[in-house]
């Protein structure tokens, strides 16, 4: 069992910045990777940003350059920054384990408006 904490999100202006946080606890040895997905309405759950134990990155085209994940298999940081009304979405942080699947936590809004 992986339990996911998370926090941030909000309300911001377009060209804003906002950062997110994943707090994971549990049985961390099993756990491959860690990222955040987001959902908009209407819309697939897609990856936002993820890093994994051997400590690559990956992104989003959408979002390479404006966003940048730091931290461990552990605890996640996403700074989102120059934030796009197309950013609006609720995130929500993974865990990823081969033995036992993916982790989700409860998920956090973020939208962008003026």
């Amino acid at each position: 069992q992986v339990q996911l904490v998370e926090s941030g999100g909000g309300l911001v202006q377009p060209g804003g910045s906002l950062r997110l946080s994943c707090e994971a606890s549990g049985r961390l040895f099993s756990i491959y990777a860690m990222g955040w997905y987001r959902q908009a309405p209407g819309e697939e759950r897609e990856l936002v940003a993820r890093l994994t134990r051997d400590g690559r990155i990956d992104y989003a085209d959408s979002v390479k350059g404006r966003f940048t994940l730091s931290g461990n298999i552990a605890h996640i940081y996403l700074q989102m920054n120059s934030l796009k009304p197309a950013d609006t979405a609720v995130y929500y942080c993974n865990t990823f384990a081969p033995a036992q699947g993916d982790y989700w936590g409860q998920g956090t809004q973020v939208t962008v408006s003026s």
